[in-house]
């Protein structure tokens, strides 16, 4: 049916199309529903705890889901903010807090440790035994993931650039994801980097696909049969997206996004690290604008949440806020909204109608 089964084989799923983890828009109910018509259904937890595995493991298979994804942040050491760019970021951050009667600008919390995978988080994993799991910002050291895959887990994980794929296929993972500056949320990279810097998928996914051996995942800026059809034309085995499953009624999406999504264009959103420390695409907003000529100089991930977050919740009911972080991808005019296993039969015959001699 597919031009190549090497993504599906690997995962043990019908169709190669992995719903994104999407932290905090992604249910089980959605992934249970994506899993159960032949894709992929993944849940993001960032930054779990153990119990948070054994909680989304269960809800997964309660709901009857067998092919699963978790997908977990590992982050790097950051250095911390410089002493001259804080004083230069409260600054212009007090300005907007009297702006809106917020009062002083509140003080960064300690940054946190590095959030490496912890022994604690590998035990869960080899006690549940998730069938896929997939990493953002980078890995496990290679321990955690000798264990990991030793549990019968495959492993995932994202790349922006071709070093970071390949640095990805000598640790050792099962296949890459190609992430794409059109896509949604945060960007996979492996060091922090600028809201300007960013391969697109077009450019990105053939490269990787020459430099690795391994099946290739493209993810960013693919919303229907057309763009999985040019994924697999660039050599890619499968596609990961997000931003079309916002819009069903089994997601997560708070109600002020599903009507952004409604109505969205190509260029209603940017790239900003102003809300969260690292950059990540989002509805433009006037504080994201009037953040970005400090982009790369303002307080490290999750740090910046601190001072941005009063922000967003100064005006969660206006139509159009001051500052709000909602996360969608360029192709979001290209939604749908249905149910997500609809979606899927409905992403699967438009693909494989746009692929020579591949029609349902």
């Amino acid at each position: 049916m597919w031009p190549q089964t090497r993504l599906t084989d690997l995962l043990g799923i019908a169709h190669p199309i992995i719903q994104a983890p999407m932290a905090g828009s992604a249910t089980p109910d959605l992934a249970a529903a994506v899993s159960a018509a032949g894709g992929l259904g993944s849940l993001g937890l960032g930054f779990a705890t153990p119990d948070d595995i054994r909680r989304a493991c269960a809800a997964l298979r309660s709901l009857g889901a067998r092919r699963f994804n978790l997908n977990f942040f590992v982050m790097p050491q950051l250095p911390p903010q410089a002493a001259d760019a804080q004083a230069r970021m409260r600054a212009r951050l007090a300005t907007f807090y009297d702006a809106l009667g917020l009062g002083p600008v509140p003080d960064l919390a300690p940054a946190p440790p590095p959030h490496g995978f912890a022994p604690d988080l590998v035990a869960a994993l080899e006690e549940t035994r998730p069938p896929v799991v997939s990493f953002h910002f980078g890995l496990p050291d290679a321990d955690a993931l000798a264990r990991i895959r030793a549990a019968g887990c495959r492993v995932l994980c994202s790349a922006t650039t071709v070093a970071e794929a390949r640095a990805l296929e000598a640790a050792g993972v099962d296949a890459i994801i190609a992430q794409g500056w059109e896509a949604g949320g945060h960007r996979g990279a492996h060091r922090p980097s600028g809201p300007g810097d960013g391969v697109g998928t077009l450019a990105l996914v053939p490269q990787v696909v020459d430099a690795v051996r391994l099946p290739v995942i493209a993810a960013g800026g693919i919303g229907d049969g057309r763009g999985i059809a040019a994924a697999f034309a660039l050599g890619a085995a499968g596609v990961q997206m997000g931003t079309a499953f916002l819009s069903c009624p089994e997601a997560g999406t708070d109600p002020a996004r599903r009507a952004l999504l409604s109505r969205a264009a190509d260029t209603d959103t940017m790239l900003t690290d102003a809300f969260s420390g690292r950059a990540a695409r989002a509805v433009r907003s006037p504080y994201a604008m009037a953040m970005a000529d400090l982009a790369g100089q303002l307080a490290p991930y999750p740090q910046m949440y601190d001072v941005s977050g009063p922000l967003e919740a100064a005006g969660p009911d206006s139509e159009h806020p001051f500052a709000s972080f909602h996360l969608y991808g360029q192709a979001a005019a290209l939604n749908r909204a249905m149910p997500a296993g609809d979606l899927v039969a409905w992403l699967v015959k438009d693909a494989l109608a746009r692929m020579p001699g591949r029609a349902l």
